[in-house]
């Protein structure tokens, strides 16, 4: 096996974080233009909801196919290729006149992103040993929080000296040039390039390492017979519900319900960014050592909390921005937590399957809380009634996790 003064896990890993930076911040700066965009379009809430749908709809229809094909054919050339597909659409996305082009502009972003979320933690898990997975994820993780963080802080100076469609264009030039740093860099497997996982000694012990034929007999009809898989996914579903009803209309609940300026509202993607970086560079690492499954109920139930401390801020901005940050700190958490289970709960071999799999319970709870916003905001005129329900949905997927049982890679036994 190779050895060197770098690991080349490392240069897999920067590589995979620009690859997020990137891709998050075409996702959830989407809130942060979406005030912006649909003014200058004449689109009502729902709509900017419906918009956002048709990229949730391309990538949970997707996203179980890109994670076959990831084990299939390996990372490198879904990630490579999905990178042309993202920046192709985000730079579209900047030429839309309407709805129907904006929807279809972004259901192609959609199709590009199911190479920016699976494929990437599937590559990153590989490189990484199985008791360094939370550290190389939160270190993974920042790049969302900093693409969110950055769009946040730069989007007002690009509405000041240009307009919202640049935004698009900038990030999907930066998608385009990932293209090529992409085949460049990237290694499927450790094992493929002559390496080790980082962390991983030559002499492996049954309890550190995940056993090599613990594939065997694996089949998508035994990975539906899996109690575990489904009580995961359906906590999935619940928090990405409760997460994204906060995160794409924040932005908008600021500005809009509580009258604050464009700057101080915009300045909540910022804080909200900042904080997932903190959270997914002290907590992530903390999973290895606290367990997957403790380290969500608690995450979850911090969130279900925040979420309703925000409807009781009344016009509190300075209170607003303290629950944004507390919650953000557990929402970078999130979603590399739940990708981390497929590692912890499932063969190594088939993790690109099983996230994939997962894909359409996060889908279906962020497409549902998009239209129940929208829809609760347009008839009423605000968005407390939506903002009560994503509480109550944080707190469901925190009781569904406790319902998993405890870790083990050979859950399709139960």
């Amino acid at each position: 096996m190779k050895t060197g003064s770098i690991h080349w896990a490392w240069i897999i890993l920067a590589t995979c974080f620009v690859n997020l930076f990137i891709n998050y911040s075409v996702r959830l700066g989407y809130g942060v233009v979406l005030p912006e965009m649909i003014r200058d379009l004449g689109l009502n809430r729902t709509a900017g909801g419906s918009i956002y749908n048709a990229y949730l709809f391309s990538y949970i229809i997707l996203t179980p196919l890109t994670g076959f094909l990831t084990d299939r054919l390996g990372a490198r050339r879904v990630i490579t290729t999905c990178a042309f597909i993202l920046g192709a659409g985000v730079i579209l996305m900047g030429t839309a006149e309407s709805l129907w082009t904006a929807c279809i502009f972004y259901a192609v972003v959609g199709i590009g992103a199911t190479g920016m979320w699976t494929p990437v933690i599937t590559v990153v898990q590989r490189w990484f040993a199985a008791n360094r997975r939370g550290l190389a994820l939160g270190i993974l993780s920042t790049g969302y929080g900093l693409g969110f963080a950055t769009m946040g802080a730069v989007f007002p100076l690009i509405v000041k000296y240009f307009n919202w469609r640049y935004s698009w264009y900038f990030l999907g030039a930066g998608a385009l040039i990932m293209v090529a740093v992409n085949g460049i860099f990237l290694r499927s497997s450790p094992e493929s390039a002559g390496y080790l996982p980082w962390g991983q000694k030559e002499s492996l012990n049954p309890k550190g390492t995940e056993k090599k034929d613990s594939s065997r007999g694996f089949s998508l009809s035994t990975l539906f017979r899996s109690r575990t898989f489904w009580v995961i996914g359906f906590s999935y579903l619940c928090i990405s519900y409760s997460l994204y009803g906060i995160t794409t209309f924040m932005v908008d609940y600021a500005r809009y319900q509580l009258g604050m300026p464009i700057e101080k509202a915009s300045l909540l993607a910022t804080i909200h960014g900042i904080c997932q970086i903190a959270g997914v560079l002290t907590i992530l690492p903390l999973s290895d050592y606290l367990g997957r499954k403790r380290t969500i109920i608690i995450s979850n139930s911090f969130i279900a909390i925040c979420l309703a401390g925000i409807l009781l801020t009344g016009n509190s901005w300075i209170m607003l921005y303290v629950f944004v940050a507390i919650m953000a700190v557990f929402y970078g958490v999130t979603f590399p937590m739940y990708g981390v289970c497929a590692g912890d709960y499932f063969p190594k071999e088939v993790m690109g399957t099983v996230i994939g799999a997962w894909t359409p319970f996060y889908g279906g709870g962020a497409i549902l809380v998009h239209w129940v916003s929208g829809v609760l905001r347009d008839t009423t005129g605000n968005y407390d009634q939506a903002f009560v329900i994503n509480a109550v949905m944080a707190a469901l997927g925190m009781v569904l996790i406790c319902c998993v049982n405890q870790k083990t890679l050979n859950p399709l036994k139960r």
